[in-house]
């Protein structure tokens, strides 16, 4: 199944797709079925996972919802699976007051296990907005990122953008309300 027919986005809404979501192993499985469907062997061997360790993770996504098999063939009497994510986008629910922002955390331990000798885009800016030109920029990077995404060729080497546009908790808050 092409990337080009499959649904837009999958809302993750329960328990069990939040558990499944939240493994970074599992974030990184889903990666590399963002763009085309690969099998077990090939999502081991992008990932540096055992077989039976990917296995493991497929599975879970799979009863979650999150990956499906899109195609099976027969290789030496043994049926080869090829799975592909359940939709172009994977919508997370928003994390509650104090709990961890998983899609966040997943991006730091990218950018973390990316080459240090590799080129690299990383800046944090400090800015005073009005409502408007904080929705008008947060509306901005969404299309900027959707943009991209349509110009995105399987065949080249994965590149991954994370941005999060936010208005941070009140100082006092955030201190815990020590001055």
């Amino acid at each position: 199944m092409p990337t080009e027919d499959l649904p837009e986005t999958f809302h993750v809404t329960t328990d069990e797709q939040l558990r499944a979501v939240s493994s970074l192993t599992r974030h990184r499985i889903m990666a590399v079925l963002r763009f085309e469907p690969a099998t077990i062997t090939q999502i081991a061997g992008r990932v540096g996972l055992a077989k039976g360790s990917s296995s493991y993770h497929v599975r879970l996504l799979e009863r979650a919802g999150l990956v499906k098999v899109v195609r099976t063939r027969k290789v030496r009497g043994v049926t080869e699976r090829y799975y592909a994510m359940a939709a172009r986008a994977i919508v997370l629910p928003d994390s509650g007051a104090g709990q961890p922002d998983v899609l966040m955390r997943h991006a730091v331990a990218d950018l973390e296990a990316s080459p240090v000798d590799g080129e690299r885009h990383v800046r944090m800016a400090h800015l005073r907005l009005t409502e408007e030109q904080f929705a008008r920029l947060g509306e901005r990077l969404e299309a900027l990122a959707d943009e991209y995404r349509e110009l995105s060729d399987p065949s080249l080497p994965d590149v991954s953008l994370a941005f999060a546009l936010f208005r941070p908790a009140p100082r006092e808050q955030a201190d815990g309300g020590s001055k």
